[in-house]
């Protein structure tokens, strides 16, 4: 199944902790709009600051608009220069990505 995943790359100069805060403060904001229950069961993300990447699992309505809160806000607060992202497809085997109820889970797109 072909997956959408929106892929940020953060400067060395971002600290990390401000990224994953930024993930966080997303993951609320999107809370507001669908409901608990939806965040659980739809919300796919990772985080790995090692090599400096956030990943966003795009293939629901709540995963695109945690993309597009999470966009916003590292916009925002560390400008257009310091990340890239850019939306993968693949139809490979999908890439560890956290649900937001369980860190230790693997999530796929639902049709």
């Amino acid at each position: 199944m072909k997956r959408e995943i929106y892929r940020y790359t953060f400067s060395k100069d971002v600290p990390f902790q401000e990224i994953e805060e930024s993930m966080l403060l997303a993951t609320l904001a999107v809370e507001s709009l669908h409901g608990r229950s939806s965040l659980r069961l739809d919300a796919a993300f990772s985080l790995d600051s090692k090599q400096r990447i956030a990943a966003v699992d795009a293939c629901t309505d709540v995963g695109r608009d945690i993309a597009r809160v999470f966009t916003c806000f590292v916009t925002k607060q560390f400008g257009e220069e310091l990340f890239k992202v850019e939306r993968v497809s693949d139809d490979s085997e999908p890439p560890h990505l956290s649900r937001s109820s369980d860190k230790e889970d693997e999530s796929e797109c639902r049709a």
